[in-house]
């Protein structure tokens, strides 16, 4: 069994004698119709937008977005300077106004875990991103978690992605998101893929987490200088030169 300290991190399993923690697999939306899923964080023209992979039970009990104390999120942010202070969860509706960022998720509705959704709800729903980011038209997309990615790139490429062809990092040009032909040619919002925050996702350390964070969080923060950005207040009222 896998514990989490009250630090955040992930202590190391128990010996084998050990009871285990039975592994959840699917569940049906019915499991949790009493819990709603979160308000996409979205307005036009975001520097960037993150895409988490579901609502976890605390999470959408709270209304806010990675909501677990054991959710690194909130401290990457901080740590990789793509805000100036770590927020509490609490704070995930100030995001396009105090930092031009938005959030959403590839699947809307709250479970456990992501074991407990299917694997075609997942490639379906990066249809549904396609969908939000062509409208939207955020610059960069931040995909948060390997799995998200390559639900992503089974939808855009028809086939699971190959071990040799996964990298954090940007990704090439052709894999931008929402991408829009025609008379409002719009080449879509680049795509920079970055680690799970989870607290349960162990198979890195907390520096080399951080370490994958990092150039996204001085991009954007260069592409805040370039536009001038300046917060502006929570009711809308533009401070942006």
């Amino acid at each position: 069994m896998t514990i989490v300290n009250p630090t955040g991190e992930i202590d190391a399993p128990f010996p084998r004698h050990s009871k285990k923690r039975k592994s959840s697999g699917y569940a049906p939306s019915s499991k949790y119709a009493h819990l709603s899923p979160l308000v996409d964080i979205l307005e036009p023209n975001l520097i960037c937008c993150f895409v988490g992979t579901n609502p976890g039970v605390q999470t959408a009990t709270a209304g806010h977005a990675y909501a677990h104390p054991s959710n690194h999120f909130w401290k990457l942010l901080h740590s990789s300077g793509l805000t100036d202070r770590r927020l509490p969860p609490t704070a995930d509706r100030s995001l396009p106004a105090r930092y031009c960022m938005g959030n959403t998720n590839i699947v809307s509705r709250p479970s456990k875990n992501a074991a407990e959704l299917s694997k075609e709800e997942m490639v379906a729903g990066a249809g549904d991103l396609e969908a939000k980011f062509r409208e939207f038209r955020p610059e960069a997309v931040c995909i948060v978690g390997k799995g998200i990615w390559e639900a992503i790139w089974k939808y855009k490429m028809g086939r699971a992605i190959r071990k040799e062809e996964f990298r954090y990092g940007w990704q090439d040009e052709e894999m931008n998101m929402g991408k829009v032909d025609g008379k409002e040619d719009w080449g879509g919002s680049k795509v920079f893929v970055t680690t799970s925050t989870s607290g349960l996702a162990a198979n890195l350390k907390p520096a080399e987490k951080e370490a994958i964070w990092k150039p996204f969080g001085e991009w954007v923060q260069k592409r805040r200088e370039e536009r001038g950005f300046m917060p502006r207040s929570e009711e809308g009222n533009a401070q942006q030169q």
